[in-house]
């Protein structure tokens, strides 16, 4: 394994505009530490042309390397995927978009000097739409139930891990990680510093509904039986209300002249029992389908190429 200082892992997806500006920056900064380092870029199955500026940068720079995985696996695999190759005893986590400024990245380091196994970037004003603050913020709420993580501590995509952290997380091969999850599995010596949060450097993001609940989706069944739960008490007390109503019923046909409208009574609980069912239905049916693909040994993520120079 080569003596590297700082690995910066980061995930690309078609941001092509913005690369050749975030070598240029992360290179500014890492030598003024006077540490050694490399910047591996992760292409995540981009539909643009991503990789070809990735591989147009290793030429340029032997410190940068470039890993291209044969179809679009998610962040947190991709992420997971440079961790695999990164060698070095500080990592740093950071998107490609340059919203997470380069020049944070000594900051951050300094977190883990103090003695800190992890060190989060915390944003205080987020310049993203309102549906990608909303998602976080949701996510943020689930983490604090689900991880048991302490209120103050954001969930940052930016962030400097120690090499031995990496070591453990790294350990997991489920098809589904969840990297923030993975660590704090691993460990509670967690820190954070106050950071700003930058406009997109070029492109459009690649946030969307569906990218931000495969993140839940990852968070609540890959770290907690909580959604198990919360379908156990909604079982419980739909049938609760189930019973209240029959004697109501009783009571009303009794006690009040004509028998109550059977049509619409039966159709509300039908409805009612009956959505309450798939709902559970479908949270048993992602955790038996998450342990199926584990045990179907479902790749992490695949590499088709890895170039440096």
């Amino acid at each position: 394994m080569a003596n590297i200082d700082i690995s910066v892992v980061i995930p690309v997806y078609n941001s092509e505009e913005c690369l050749e500006e975030l070598a240029k920056r992360l290179t500014e900064v890492l030598e003024k530490t006077g540490l050694t380092y490399e910047i591996i870029l992760v292409n995540d199955g981009s539909a643009d042309n991503s990789w070809g500026k990735i591989t147009d940068l290793c030429e340029i720079h032997s410190t940068v390397k470039g890993i291209k995985l044969r179809k679009n696996f998610g962040q947190d695999n991709a992420i997971i995927a440079g961790l695999n190759y990164a060698t070095g005893a500080s990592i740093i986590i950071m998107d490609d978009d340059l919203q997470h400024d380069p020049a944070d990245i000594p900051a951050l380091l300094d977190g883990l000097e103090q003695g800190y196994d992890v060190c989060y970037a915390r944003f205080s004003i987020k310049k993203q739409t309102w549906f990608k603050n909303f998602g976080s913020w949701f996510n943020d709420k689930v983490a604090n139930i689900v991880l048991k993580k302490p209120k103050g501590v954001y969930l940052s995509p930016y962030k400097a891990v120690k090499r031995e952290v990496i070591d453990e997380i790294i350990k997991y091969d489920g098809p589904y990680p969840y990297v923030d999850g993975l660590l704090f599995r691993v460990t509670a010596n967690i820190t954070q510093v106050p950071v700003m949060h930058h406009e997109r450097f070029a492109g459009k993001g690649n946030y969307n509904l569906r990218k931000s609940i495969t993140v839940w989706l990852k968070l609540a069944t890959n770290f907690s039986v909580f959604p198990l739960r919360i379908a156990t008490y909604v079982g419980f007390l739909a049938s609760c209300i189930g019973f209240l109503l029959a004697i109501f019923f009783i009571i009303q046909h009794f006690v009040v002249e004509g028998a109550p409208a059977g049509w619409a009574s039966t159709i509300v609980s039908v409805l009612f029992l009956g959505g309450i069912q798939l709902i559970s239905i479908g949270i048993i049916g992602e955790y038996l389908g998450r342990l199926f693909l584990q045990h179907s040994e479902a790749p992490q993520f695949v590499v088709e190429n890895v170039v440096e120079k």
